[in-house]
């Protein structure tokens, strides 16, 4: 499909952007009314070139007053500064925590205005898992993360985050203040210095619906209660008390909170000069590009299709055309969720969509959804783009952490947990509760330039990039091992969550270091197999035989000659198209 050649050239350039960092993600966001047992849910992506798939793990610790730690940028190891540690952190397993709360990310850039200029601050991973730490609710995480920016300045990119805990699940949308240098006039109509801290916004995904977010900002316009705010004498915390740093976001029925600059910094900066009620954060502070719809809204808009009906509208809008009818921020799903349903919806290549990438000729001879990097292309001064899908071949990790508030919290937290391509990793259920994460998962088990036999990361990218190459016929035998291993560890955690449940306090946690290391060692064990399995049958492009589960013999014990499938007919009519004349049959 042809599109406009500046439209391209902006798609490229936020595309490039994205595939140099550690943050082009994605993220689906699931209540409680929404799902068929109650939990809440939320999915993330984490792509990268560069990112190498390990869970990480924080032990729950106590500390001396006094004690600082140095904050580590998450995307560069770069260490950053000290800042003062709490008496007690909580236990981390990725990012989820002890007591079930759960926070996912996907960048989204915005305004370059208010972060290409680097200053310090703390980075949007550190603002992640230092929370983790520190916090119990959604809310509190809420409270904890604007104080955070608030004291320390930040120094990433905007940032939208998924939140939640067994009752509740926000997003918010988030970006740093920074304006260097502040013209004088600007400066003038600023009450206090605001070159540091960040504007934000966080609102709570009603009950019964779904949410998501993909390297774009969602949030338009929110509800605004100024009235009900009231100040802190809050020590060390930025002159300008938000919303967040007060009990108010406590309040039950409190569903939106927000900086309290989240408007006047825009007026002052010259980038809003409407009615407060009419102010949208995206709109403002990240406005809608076609890279903004075509690669990142698009993604949840291929999640909503899936599960809501009367989706088709907003496709010409996913499809890059801002003038098209604008996509919600939540939709009521026609049917509840399961964890086997959002573990799927993180498997898409906008199948049933026009963005389609199984069968154009782009996916090959063998109908592969991937499209090597970069993104954007030209042929005889035409731009042109390849899509880009939520199941994508640079992942680092993902999951679906689940929350379930009927268990005890170090039970009932569980994050399904998997490494490389999402359409075909295996999400492993790694209990919360855990202290000893498998080897297979190990943080330091090899990395992006060093191989290791014993670590999923690496085995999971032997098999994948070997099933890239006969496609269509290979993830069939994949889906066969991941499907059984998935449906049998959500039969297995039913039966396990029943015996923890009873278990004594010290108990548990062995327990569920047993029951999630086996899960990792059987997962382990399966997809070695599946690798030779595959080596085997598909062996320089020939396809074994089989009957009865093993691969058929002759009598005399040799090889049955292999199947030799055709390239399918759009390929080979390419081939003709192009070679034909010294191909053909005289």
């Amino acid at each position: 499909m042809k599109i406009n050649r500046i439209l391209a050239a902006a798609f490229l350039s936020t595309a490039m952007l994205l595939a140099s960092t550690a943050d082009a993600c994605t993220n689906f966001l699931f209540t409680k009314g929404a799902t068929t047992d109650g939990s809440t849910m939320i999915t993330y992506a984490a792509d990268s070139h560069t990112l190498y798939g390990e869970l990480y793990y924080r032990r729950a610790a106590d500390y001396p007053a006094g004690t600082e730690f140095m904050l580590v940028e998450w995307d560069t190891g770069k260490p950053l500064f000290k800042i003062p540690q709490v008496a007690h952190t909580y236990s981390v397993v990725g990012n989820m925590n002890e007591h079930q709360l759960a926070i996912g990310e996907t960048t989204y850039g915005g305004r370059e205005e208010c972060w290409k200029s680097p200053v310090k601050g703390i980075d949007y991973g550190s603002l992640i898992y230092v929370t983790l730490q520190r916090a119990k609710t959604a809310r509190e995480a809420i409270k904890v993360m604007t104080e955070l920016a608030s004291a320390y300045g930040y120094c990433s990119e905007g940032e939208s985050f998924s939140i939640a805990d067994p009752n509740e699940v926000w997003v918010m949308d988030f970006i740093g203040k920074r304006q260097e240098p502040v013209k004088a006039d600007v400066a003038k109509k600023l009450k206090y210095q605001y070159a540091d801290g960040a504007v934000w916004v966080a609102r709570r995904i009603p009950d019964g619906y779904v949410c998501g977010h993909a390297n774009q900002a969602r949030i338009t316009q929110f509800p605004q209660e100024p009235k009900k705010w009231k100040k802190t004498k809050g020590k060390g915390l930025h002159p300008a008390i938000s919303s967040a740093h007060i009990d108010y976001i406590y309040e039950p029925e409190v569903e939106c909170v927000y900086a309290a600059d989240v408007v006047t910094y825009a007026r002052a900066c010259g980038w809003f000069d409407g009615q407060d009620a009419d102010f949208s954060f995206c709109d403002t502070y990240a406005p809608l590009t076609f890279s903004g719809l075509r690669g990142c809204d698009a993604r949840v808009y291929a999640m909503f299709h899936r599960v809501a009906s009367g989706m088709d509208r907003y496709e010409k809008y996913a499809m890059g055309d801002p003038n098209a009818e604008r996509m919600p921020l939540w939709v009521k799903p026609d049917r509840k969720i399961s964890v086997r349903d959002a573990m799927n919806l993180m498997r898409d290549h906008y199948e049933g969509t026009a963005m389609d990438m199984t069968n154009d000729l782009g996916a090959g001879p063998f109908n592969c959804p991937y499209r090597w990097r970069p993104m954007g292309f030209e042929v005889d001064g035409q731009s042109y783009i390849h899509e880009r899908a939520t199941s994508t071949q640079q992942t680092g990790f993902s999951f679906v952490a689940q929350c379930r508030g009927w268990l005890p919290s170090k039970i009932g937290g569980i994050l399904w947990f998997g490494v490389d391509d999402t359409y075909s990793t295996v999400y492993t259920p790694m209990y919360c509760g855990i202290t000893q994460i498998p080897e297979c998962f190990r943080e330091g088990n090899g990395d992006m330039l060093t191989y290791s036999e014993t670590s999923a990361f690496w085995l999971f990218n032997r098999v994948t990039n070997f099933v890239y190459s006969r496609y269509s016929d290979m993830i069939k035998d994949l889906q066969v091992v991941q499907n059984r291993l998935e449906d049998g560890y959500i039969a297995d955690v039913a039966r396990f969550d029943q015996r923890a449940a009873k278990a004594k306090d010290n108990e548990i946690e062995t327990l569920l270091n047993d029951f999630s290391n086996r899960q990792a060692t059987k997962m382990m064990d399966e997809w070695r197999n599946l690798d030779r399995y595959l080596l085997v049958k598909y062996i320089d492009g020939n396809i074994k035989k089989e009957k009865n589960g093993k691969f058929e013999r002759t009598a005399n014990g040799m090889a049955v000659m292999p199947e030799q499938r055709p390239y399918r007919d759009e390929w080979n009519r390419m081939i003709v198209r192009d070679h034909g004349n010294v191909i053909r049959e005289k």
